[in-house]
């Protein structure tokens, strides 16, 4: 099963870790998370990038929500979260390096539970990105509800992007 427009996430919940900055040159652990608590009474945009420091990641899909963060706040956006399945330490150094400076909030689903329980997983092996990385794409989520979503084809960036998302808010 793919997730889609009106499903509630609440019924996905599993651990995942907040990327903390990195600290003179170390990556952090990050902070352990339910991902309710990511949706709890909070309108949310949640976008997925399949690697941080992949090309398409780093040079175009996270700086667009960087760089339109007050925008989508301005339409009653509450959090805006980039989610991958890196562990919580490549994404301590990747939010460092991102300088996104608390505009986008970094998880990692390392394990890749969340990103299977959604059925957005795919095997990124013959990309050296091995299996169980998530697909990109991007969704518009209200009190734990999807309102919208938009998923990628592999290898493509169109949909999912900030400017595509604030068009739907």
């Amino acid at each position: 099963m793919t997730i889609k427009v009106g499903d509630n996430l609440e019924q996905f919940n599993t651990t995942l870790f907040y990327a903390l900055p990195e600290v003179d040159g170390v990556c952090q652990m990050g902070k352990k998370i339910q991902s309710n608590d990511l949706f709890k009474g909070k309108k949310v945009i949640l976008f997925a990038i399949p690697g941080a420091f992949t090309p398409t990641c780093s040079a175009q899909h996270v700086p667009s929500y960087i760089n339109l963060a007050k925008e989508i706040k301005a339409k009653g956006v509450d959090d805006v979260y980039c989610i991958t399945t890196n562990d919580p330490f490549v994404l301590s150094i990747f939010e460092t390096h991102s300088k996104a400076n608390g505009t986008v909030k970094f998880i990692s689903d390392g394990n890749s539970e969340f990103t299977k329980k959604l059925g957005l997983d795919f095997d990124g092996s013959v990309f050296g990105l091995g299996a169980g990385r998530t697909q990109r794409y991007a969704m518009i989520v209200d009190k734990g509800i999807v309102t919208a979503i938009d998923i990628e084809k592999p290898g493509q960036y169109e949909v999912s992007s900030a400017e595509a998302i604030l068009k739907k808010l």
